[in-house]
This record gives structure tokens, sequence and C-alpha cells, in this order.
């Protein structure tokens, strides 16, 4: 059988055409077979053994080959095999390791955080002496969002024909309606640049110019402006700049 083998294998070194003369190397890494090769002269060329062509191109003995087919030169002998990277080893039972504990994430809150408002500037000392414009309750806060813009006094909840009276002694600056958002609207001058402003009034029962003192009737509560009830809108500035007026005010009892 050994012999039969070796016969079959000058069979295949055999032209497959007319016998070529003798031929350059191959330098390139895959070579087309052409009339006048035979599998024995191409492996020659490659500077390889047939064995070798044979089984980097899944051609068993007696390697037949036919023209047009393509072959690729066998990787040189000694070349390293690139080594696949180590795969991780479970732990064995022998040798446990310890899981960390998990930390649990803080549950995320749905509600939005407090909008965070801005520092005050600190009382002055040569402040007036406020007294609360109007009896009742402090429904939105200075720096509170109201329609969406942040407020620069306060509003108070009120009944309608309630009095509206001077914070402090002054003169009136301006007594009469405001057209975009506070409807009739009076401002009195305390000196020192502070202003205090009463808003979403009713009847006015002063004029411009006219000096009032603290605590004196200067309008009642009524609805107008963008007041959606009987409301006081309350400010104090300083140099128009707006200030906290409960910061100013006494407390209530």
């Amino acid at each position: 059988m050994k012999r039969i083998a070796v016969a079959l294998a000058l069979l295949a070194a055999a032209p497959l055409c007319a016998q070529g003369t003798s031929r350059p190397p191959i330098v390139a890494w895959s070579y087309t077979v052409q009339a006048g090769d035979t599998f024995s002269d191409i492996a020659r060329r490659w500077g390889v053994d047939m064995a070798s062509l044979g089984e980097a191109n899944g051609i068993p003995s007696p390697y037949v080959i036919r023209i047009g087919q393509v072959l690729k030169r066998p990787e040189p002998k000694g070349t390293p095999k690139p080594v696949p990277a180590p795969k991780p080893t479970p732990s064995t039972a022998s040798t446990p390791t310890e899981t960390p504990k998990a930390v649990p994430r803080p549950t995320p809150s749905l509600r939005p955080p407090p909008p965070q408002r801005p520092a005050l500037a600190p009382r002055e000392s040569d402040a007036p002496r406020l007294q609360w414009p109007t009896a009742g309750a402090v429904v939105s806060h200075f720096r509170d969002r109201v329609s969406g813009i942040p407020s620069n006094g306060i509003d108070l909840i009120a009944h309608p024909g309630q009095k509206v009276r001077a914070a402090a002694t002054g003169t009136v600056l301006y007594a009469g309606k405001e057209p975009e958002r506070f409807g009739q609207l009076i401002l009195i001058d305390h000196g020192g640049g502070f202003v205090t402003a009463y808003a979403y009034l009713g009847t006015m029962t002063v004029k411009e110019g006219q000096k009032v003192i603290a605590g004196e009737r200067i309008a009642l509560v009524g609805k107008s402006g963008e007041a959606k009830r009987p409301t006081v809108h309350f400010e104090l500035r300083r140099n128009n700049v707006p200030r906290d007026p409960e910061l100013y005010l006494p407390p209530r009892l």
C-alpha cells in the first residue's frame, strides 16, 4: 500500500499539460494554478514540502490540482501560534471567596427639590419701623413663585372693604392704576431710599404728594390687577432693590 501511495504522489507530480521549464520561486502567500504547473513544482517554488502544502489547502494525497485553483502557502514551521487569553477559573469549593454586600441604592424622590431661595440682605439699622398694612394671613412669601414669577413681596388674604394702612410715615409717591399686574397701586416714600408698595387694592383714599403717618388708612381692600380674590400685595424696597418685608415687620401674636 505504501508503494501505491508513492506512485499516486508521483502521478500528481506529473504535468497537467505540457511539462514546463523551471520557474522562479513564488513570493506571494497565494498562487493560482496555471497550465504546466505541478503540485511538487509549486511546493518546491514555495520552499515547502508537499505534505505541508496539501495540509494547508485541504488536498489529500495524491495531491490532485486543477488549472485556476488557488493555493495558499503554509505557515513556516516554527511560527508561534497566538495563545488565547486564559479563561477565568471559577473559585473552588475549598477556597470560597467572600461576596461583597451590595450597597442599597437610595430610592429616587419623585418630588422635585424645593427651590433655593437667594441669600437675603440683612435688615438695615436705619430702616423704618414698619407695621402690618392690613390684617390677614400671609398666603405668599417673599421670592415665592406667583404665576411663574418670583414675588418681590408678600400677599395677604383679606376681606373686601377692609382697611389698608400705611406701614410707616412718609409721602405718597404714586396713587393710581398699574395696567400690567398690580391694578390699583400706592407707593409711599419713607426716606433713606426706602419705599413701600401696596397693590391689588380696591378704593384708594390718598393722593400723590400727600403726607401720611404710620397706621393711617390709605385704601380699602378689593380685587384688582391679576388678583383672583381680595388680596393686598405688599413690598418694601430700598433704592429699588426688593427686601423681604417680613424681616422688617413685627411678629404677629
